[in-house]
């Protein structure tokens, strides 16, 4: 089965409770299979998704609005 890895930049993520909101949101997103956040003190945070097909980057700022965050850019 293949897999698609992306990493995203998410602002305004500042503790545990961002981390969890925020993968929450996407874990929720059809075809995710983990999602890993890499909190960081200043800045936006990497948060790497793995899905079964590529996702839609539009379904990916979605899910991050709808947790209360912003995303910044993509990698």
């Amino acid at each position: 089965l293949m897999t698609t890895t992306s990493t995203y930049s998410v602002a305004g993520m500042t503790c545990d409770h961002c981390v969890k909101a925020v993968t929450d949101e996407l874990t929720a997103l059809d075809g995710v299979t983990s999602v890993e956040v890499a909190l960081a003190d200043d800045g936006p945070s990497a948060v790497t998704v793995t899905s079964e097909q590529p996702l839609e980057e539009s379904a990916v700022a979605a899910a991050v609005d709808e947790a209360g965050y912003e995303l910044a850019s993509t990698g």
